[in-house]
């Protein structure tokens, strides 16, 4: 150990501070202890002083991370008024108010508050939510100062300080680490490596990948087992972390494609108010029309063919969508992005805890003479045991009940409950042969109380192996686990069934084949074995150095251990499949185990390949373009990796979601069309990087969330072509009106009306369709398909034409064949109101007719049409409201014909499915 003199360690730094500037934070592993601590002046037996820590703190800054800045409640609200939708609303309300419109431009002015209102409420809620969720990190670490141990805030620890590390802690800051006993780092936040990884002190190439480096560990990640000391090399926003931090704020998502439609239908809006007035101005002007009044007029017209509903209507189905997905486990916490899910083309995912339990388990069991199946899933006792389709009791199986003892036995970790929910304390892979034993009905405590601990024969990774020494029967006896090669060379016997025999060549290579098999499998295998150890004498609590005690085992047998896919994650890749959406799977595992999840899963598929990190560097952004589509699992990839996948998607024009749980998943969660956190597992920042959480950490819920996005863009579909084929109908009418020189057909309170009430409310409701059954069935939008194509324009001016046609016959009715302006107007309205009503039944669906679909299959909508059809009706015999509307009252007859004639459009437009469907059989 290198040991530089007190008085020279400030002048060693001041002379090393440039050197150290050109070490960069990735080369600390393959720099040997002495040199790493002579760059860094320390003494690594004292560790540093306190006027030393006091310089360097200045120099460095706390060791902390820079955060974003939380969303105020305020800026939360102020966001809702950034669509020009609701622009353009707001100055049709000013234009109304200012003609003397004041009821209309009230009644706008609501509706635009009401939006904001109910967006703002959703979006603090989930913000609130995400808050709730993050987990609280412990703020203090232990260092080595002036020679003595102390625990300083982790925000006070500089390079140089070292820290000494024991099971539970939390790494305080990027360290080399100069002495391990048995140490075992979990990195999955930062590397997304499922298991815990062993450290050493050996210095290591300089191009080992950040998964590798098993001489370092980093901020952020945890001690499993064991202990150690490190020397601080990095601190605050210059660890790995920070590192992830700064490509975090280079991260951006953009606009979702919701946005950008709406944004094109408040253009397309504008510019339709633009010509109305032109066109109405210079109509009036060639009939001689005074210029005020047909200014009046004219803009009357244009306000009037704007669909005042649509921003509510749109808030209420993202919301309605957004409480329908919090049952199936997505915590939306950006409204706008839930239809963005329903365009996804790509879904890049994490392995370890979304595809997979994020819980090592026990999956296979082999011992002399059978081949064991180990069912259920994660950290859970509930299991059992299968030879064949056979379940197999520990009772009856003497050699499966030794295996588990042992598994037991030899074992420091601890299984406990948290929250109802099982939670393993230590080494998961102790944990995984904890929880098999239990599934055997051997727990901890029966072990401990039955075979109380002696002694230990620690592991490390130069052994291969640990063994622990219990008192069994007044004896003492060795439980050993360990790679099957070392633990197979020091057996000489094998139990079975019928007790205990020699172990011959035969079972050696029998054994050594098996165990192939099962890492083929992308299990890792351990070996289980015991021996007696008569003649031996142990103080309890010892360490014991003489391993001739793990000379003349008997062979219990091996255990396949793996972090299993979760049950419903292969359906979910399958359901992604038949929706046309291309699943990537981007771990931190080693390939072996990438690429058996991903052939189990079914995310591999024929043509697919397999792509390491260390390749992905040899590629530059226009090959990793052409790559990234016939890729399908990534290993051993870092973050910037991942936001270079994602990247590489976005520039083919696709939709991709990212997911994940890690530190290291949050710049891309944060660059990806759609971003989503696991809410378990997820770390803050990852959540904070991410539109949706997923509060059940599983990959079905977000494909559940996909089909719930699906659903909710049908809906706005169906109810934006509602809307607009509604007013292109009355703009339809007011313009013939005008063209041929006939009185204004409908008065400003009636469109009002139309717009608010008789379209609005049917449009809530249809905001509010149950989602088709069929929605995973068919591929997705494009970002680029835009909502307002060819076949939407055709249908909604086809719509428009219908309903114009129906309420300019009885308008010319009533006003020609029995001379009455009073009665041609009410004829118009209540046809008018009858038609659109009827219609919002057939604008369910654009291929399924109404009686496929079920007239009370929407309940809502059915009472909605039924509330507005007595309200339309009353107008016409309360005084009030007749005086109110200008309208005079109706014998039931007229109601009757007016409503036959309503009618009309709809039957049309059910017998236009009709004959398309007819047509697409016969092609």
């Amino acid at each position: 150990m290198l040991s530089s003199p007190r008085n020279d360690a400030r002048t060693l730094y001041i002379l090393n501070v440039n050197k150290k500037r050109n070490i960069t934070m990735k080369e600390w592993h393959k720099l040997s202890i002495t040199e790493a601590a002579s760059l860094l002046a320390t003494d690594v037996e004292q560790g540093l002083g306190d006027k030393e820590v006091t310089a360097r703190l200045a120099r460095y800054g706390q060791n902390k991370l820079r955060k974003g800045k939380r969303v105020s409640a305020l800026a939360i609200f102020v966001s809702q008024f950034k669509s020009l939708v609701i622009w353009v609303l707001i100055g049709a309300a000013a234009v109304s108010a200012a003609l003397g419109e004041t009821v209309d431009g009230i009644a706008i002015i609501a509706i635009v508050i009401l939006n904001a209102v109910i967006g703002f409420i959703q979006e603090y809620r989930a913000e609130k939510a995400a808050a709730a969720l993050a987990r609280l990190t412990a703020p203090h670490c232990r260092v080595v100062r002036d020679g003595h141990s102390a625990v300083v805030a982790a925000t006070e620890i500089v390079p140089g300080d070292i820290l000494m590390l024991e099971g539970g802690d939390l790494v305080a800051a990027d360290a080399r680490l100069i002495q391990v006993s048995v140490l075992r780092i979990n990195e999955a936040p930062l590397t997304g490596e499922s298991q815990a990884v062993g450290k050493f002190t050996d210095g290591l190439p300089s191009e080992a990948p950040l998964a590798e480096r098993k001489n370092m560990v980093f901020l952020g990640t945890s001690v499993t087992g064991g202990t150690g000391r490190a020397l601080v090399v990095n601190t605050g926003m210059e660890t790995e972390l920070g590192h992830i931090a700064k490509l975090l704020d280079a991260a951006e998502s953009g606009e979702t494609p919701l946005q950008r439609h709406l944004d094109r239908v408040a253009r397309m809006l504008l510019w339709a108010c633009f010509g109305i007035v032109a066109l109405i101005f210079s109509l009036g002007l060639l009939r001689g029309t005074g210029p005020f009044e047909l200014f009046l007029s004219s803009v009357s017209l244009a306000v009037a063919a704007i669909p005042e509903g649509l921003p509510a209507v749109v808030t209420v189905a993202l919301a309605l969508g957004v409480q329908r997905m919090v049952r199936r486990h997505a915590l939306v916490r950006r409204m706008a992005s839930v239809e963005t899910l329903g365009r996804v083309q790509v879904i890049c995912t994490d392995k370890t805890g979304t595809l997979t339990m994020g819980e090592m388990t026990a999956r296979k069991l082999i011992t002399a003479e059978n081949l064991y199946r180990v069912t259920g899933e994660g950290y859970a006792t509930e299991g059992a045991f299968f030879s064949g389709n056979m379940e197999s009791l520990t009772s009856k199986s003497p050699e499966l009940l030794a295996l588990l003892r042992t598994s037991a036995a030899c074992n420091d970790a601890e299984l406990t409950l948290v929250d109802d929910r099982p939670v393993v304390v230590g080494d998961p892979t102790e944990g995984a042969l904890l929880v098999a034993a239990a599934k055997g009905g051997i727990t901890r405590a029966v072990i401990e109380a039955e075979m109380p601990r002696l002694a230990a024969v620690p592991f490390d990774s130069d052994r291969k192996r640990m063994t622990l020494i219990r008192r069994q029967e007044n004896h003492p006896w060795a439980f050993v686990k360990g790679a099957p090669e070392v633990i197979l060379s020091r057996c000489t016997l094998i139990r079975t069934d019928r007790g205990v025999r020699e172990l011959t060549e035969s079972d050696r290579i029998r054994l050594f084949h098996a165990n192939t098999l099962l890492a083929n499998d992308a299990l890792r295998v351990l070996a289980v074995a015991e021996r007696p150890l008569d003649g031996f004498s142990f103080e309890e609590g010892m360490v014991v150095s003489d391993t001739t005690i793990e000379q003349e085992l008997t062979l219990l047998g091996l255990v396949g251990l793996q972090d299993p896919p979760r049950s419903e994650a292969k359906e979910a890749v399958a359901k992604c499949k038949r929706a046309g959406i291309k699943t990537v799977m981007i771990t931190g595992d080693h390939p072996d185990t990438a690429r058996a999840i991903g052939h189990e899963l079914g995310i591999l598929g024929k043509g697919d390949q397999v792509l390491v990190g260390a390749e992905l560097d040899h590629l530059d952004d226009e090959a990793t373009k052409e790559r990234v589509v016939q890729v399908s699992v990534y290993a051993r990839v870092t973050a910037e990796h991942k936001l270079r996948i994602v990247r590489a998607w976005k520039a083919q024009g696709v939709v991709v979601a990212m997911t994940g749980d890690g530190v290291n998943d949050a710049p891309a969660i944060k660059e990806a069309s759609i971003g989503i956190a696991m809410g378990i597992t997820g770390t803050e920042v990852t959540k904070e990087a991410a539109d949706i959480i997923i509060t059940d950490d599983n990959f079905a819920s977000i494909v559940a969330a996909v089909e719930e996005g699906r659903g909710i863009y049908d809906n706005i579909a169906k109810t934006l072509a509602y809307l607009l084929s509604g007013n292109t109908g009355e703009l339809i009418v007011m313009l013939s009106a005008v063209l041929l020189g006939w009185p204004m057909p409908l008065l400003p309170l009636h469109l009002l009306w139309i717009n608010l009430v008789t379209d609005g409310l049917p449009a809530l409701a249809l905001a509010t369709d149950p989602i088709d059954p069929g929605v995973l069935n068919r591929p997705p939008r494009r970002s680029q398909e835009a909502l307002f194509n060819r076949d939407f324009l055709k249908l909604t001016l086809f719509t428009g034409l219908l309903t114009a046609g129906v309420t300019l016959g009885v308008f010319a009715y009533e006003l020609y064949i029995n001379n009455s302006l009073e009665q041609a107007r009410d004829a118009a309205f209540t046809a008018l109101v009858i038609a659109e009503l009827l219609r919002a039944f057939g604008a369910r669906s654009e291929q399924r007719t109404l009686w496929q679909i079920g007239l009370f299959s929407n309940m809502r909508l059915f009472m909605v049409v039924a509330v507005s059809f007595a309200l339309q009706l009353t107008i016409h015999h309360v005084p009030m409201l007749q005086t109110l509307f200008q309208i005079e009252p109706v014998s039931l007859n007229q109601c009757a014909a007016w409503i036959g004639v309503g009618f009309i459009p709809l039957i049309v437009l059910e017998l236009r499915k009709v004959i398309r469907r007819l047509r697409a059989k016969k092609d």
